[in-house]
């Protein structure tokens, strides 16, 4: 039967809406498949608002792969603004894709990406504009499957009871095999039901089902342990990891936005996972191993990528660019293609110790040459050796000295404050470490126009990472530590006003913290916001503190634990954690003696560099670091001659 476009109750709308380009469809590169002729249908979400759903990588990727086969149509859909979501609900327009502009609630999956937990509430709002129940223990027959995939997802306990099924790891593969079993499952008439199908998936050992689960908790509120309660279904889910990446170049017609979106750029990855070792990073923890993608690979990838979009720049993205073995290479070998073209190239952020001005130059040859960013992370010496950021204050200077020496005028310096065993000391070393860029940018350029920005993040201990059993500092001990820090910076006549300092204040951290570690019993706070109102809590303008700690406080005494219990509480090595029998690779043991390095203020090198430090990901995964060099070039494409003799253009 074929599903009916919600457009034109939508289209009425539209004119009342801030925005309503957003809403509409219809971009570049965007796939809309006739609905009959598909049997497995995926919604996927980004839970954010367009401009900043669009640009991501994730949804990009999954979108074409599953678009890619036959019989499998994939659409988007994105948070819709509180105006549009009152009209919504005043007229009965239901949760809708932008593609087809079909409702959600049609689709046999509706997949969620989480990059970071604040996008709860939005998908809570999302499921009950499609008319989808919110507890999954509600669902029929005809309600899609709901799916959390995505960072967040490495723990998606407090959302278990919204949630039918969480994917960790690498999605490219996972959701091919899961169309594969719900195409079967289908083709057989449904046999058995919405039970049926989930117990498909989760018997595969790759799919989390957290209803086969059962919690069990200790008197004082631990969780004594987590155990199937159903034959069949295994004690423990596995990531999933892609392996050759070039087999995968993934988005190869990257969609053009409509709207303005955070990113106007088109992106290639050009390598997965880091083994940097950032004790508080978790995207390096969960993503290993490393695996790059070759050289011509990226190039290939940036040439088709331009021919579909038309964009002007090119975002080469991993979490720490610069350490791809070939990456010199890389940036001249672009620089040099698209000289003519004037196509920029961006890092999004550079190691202190990875950066040279060859690299920079190739880097803003033919774009604008805007400011550096570099995360030393730790204020002080002491705490770069906890956290395990292995970079002296000598690597930045001399870093910095080099960039100002060659004509930058800017740049960025992120840090973290509340990182474990931190002093306020620590932190006011950030000052003196910004004075000292300053002052030396003085005297290598001979300029006074020189400035430096302090950025500083709250620390968020998160499941997965050496700091999982770290104890979180409250938003009160946060905020009257940047408040120290600010008035050093402000106060110091010499340099104060060459230095911007943005910093976000502790709250947001608390319910991050709050909802990163956090168990099943969270879910009752997450529900009580979103039902009070809560939405869009990534954005400062909606985020309310007051609003998490009042709907903690109301629900969260009846199961014996509040706020603190779950934030700013040590853990021991005897917990249970919520997300245990989540299995990424990493041995617990290593991870906890990695936690016990930290407080030693121990350092550990990169495994790519060194022999393996036994973190478990490689053999348990199957998996193995895959690194350069290839010793490949970058060709030209275009061999340019006389235009008069050749007419043009030789490819």
């Amino acid at each position: 039967m074929s599903v009916e476009s919600v457009f034109p109750q939508l289209e009425a709308l539209l004119p009342h809406v801030q925005k309503p380009i957003q809403y509409v469809g219809g971009e570049l590169n965007s796939t809309v498949k006739p609905w009959e002729a598909c049997d497995v249908r995926w919604a996927l979400m980004y839970p954010d608002a367009y401009e900043v759903g669009l640009p991501n990588q994730g949804v990009m990727i999954l979108y074409e792969v599953l678009n890619e086969q036959e019989g499998v149509l994939a659409e988007r859909t994105y948070s819709v603004w509180p105006d549009l979501e009152a009209l919504m609900r005043e007229h009965g327009v239901p949760q809708f894709t932008v593609d087809g502009h079909r409702p959600v609630k049609a689709f046999d999956v509706f997949g969620l990406s989480f990059s970071t937990e604040l996008g709860y509430t939005n998908m809570l709002a999302a499921l009950d504009l499609a008319g989808i129940p919110l507890e999954a223990a509600n669902r029929g027959l005809d309600d899609p499957i709901v799916l959390a995939g995505g960072h967040a997802a490495f723990n998606p306990e407090p959302i278990a009871e919204f949630i039918d099924a969480a994917v960790i790891g690498d999605g490219e593969q996972a959701v091919l095999d899961m169309t594969k079993i719900i195409r079967e499952w289908k083709a057989e008439g449904r046999p058995g039901g919405r039970e049926e199908v989930l117990f498909r998936l989760a018997k595969t050992g790759a799919v989390y089902i957290p209803r086969f689960y059962d919690v069990e908790y200790l008197p004082d509120g631990r969780i004594a342990r987590v155990v199937p309660n159903r034959s069949g279904v295994p004690w423990r889910v596995s990531k999933h990891t892609v392996m050759d990446l070039d087999e995968w170049p993934y988005p190869k017609q990257p969609l053009v936005p409509l709207a303005e979106t955070v990113h106007e750029r088109m992106s290639v990855e050009i390598f997965r996972g880091c083994t940097r070792g950032c004790r508080f990073c978790q995207a390096g923890m969960i993503t290993r191993p490393v695996r790059e993608r070759s050289i011509t690979g990226i190039g290939d990838m940036v040439e088709k990528g331009l021919k579909a979009t038309g964009f002007e720049e090119v975002g080469l993205l991993s979490l720490s660019s610069a350490d791809h073995s070939e990456i010199g290479d890389v940036a001249k070998g672009l620089a040099d293609r698209y000289e003519e073209d004037k196509i920029g190239l961006s890092l999004p952020s550079t190691r202190v110790d990875a950066f040279n001005v060859d690299l920079a130059n190739e880097l803003t040859r033919n774009g604008r040459r805007s400011g550096l960013t570099f995360a030393p992370e730790g204020g002080s010496e002491r705490m770069r050796k906890v956290i395990n950021k292995m970079v002296s204050e000598e690597d930045l200077i001399r870093t910095v000295s080099t960039a100002y020496g060659n004509g930058w005028r800017q740049v960025k310096l992120y840090f973290m404050c509340g990182l474990p065993t931190e002093t306020d000391e620590d932190v006011l070393q950030i000052a003196d470490m910004a004075m000292n860029v300053i002052a030396e940018g003085r005297k290598v350029s001979g300029q006074n126009d020189i400035r430096c920005t302090v950025s500083i993040g709250g620390f968020v201990p998160k499941p997965h990472t050496p700091f999982q059993w770290a104890p979180q500092l409250s938003a009160e001990a946060t905020d009257a530590r940047l408040q120290k820090l600010r008035d050093k910076i402000r106060g110091d006549k010499k340099y104060g006003r060459s230095i911007g300092f943005r910093y976000h204040d502790g709250k947001p951290g608390i319910v991050e913290g709050l909802l990163s570690r956090g168990d099943r019993r969270i879910g009752a706070v997450i529900r009580a916001v979103y039902e009070d109102g809560g939405r869009f809590d990534g954005w400062r303008e909606h985020f309310s503190y007051d609003r998490w700690m009042a709907c903690a406080d109301k629900t969260l005494p009846a199961f014996g634990v509040d706020v603190d219990w779950y934030t700013t509480r040590e853990k021991t090595y005897e917990e249970v954690l919520p997300w245990d029998h989540l299995d990424s690779g990493l041995d617990k043991d290593w991870l906890w003696e990695d936690w016990q390095d930290a407080l030693d203020e121990t350092e550990v090198e990169d495994c790519r560099w060194t022999p393996c430090f036994d973190c478990g990901v490689c053999p348990a995964m199957g998996t193995s670091i895959q690194i350069g060099p290839t010793g490949r070039k970058l060709l030209p494409l275009t061999v340019k001659k006389d235009a008069a003799t050749s007419g043009g253009h030789a490819h």
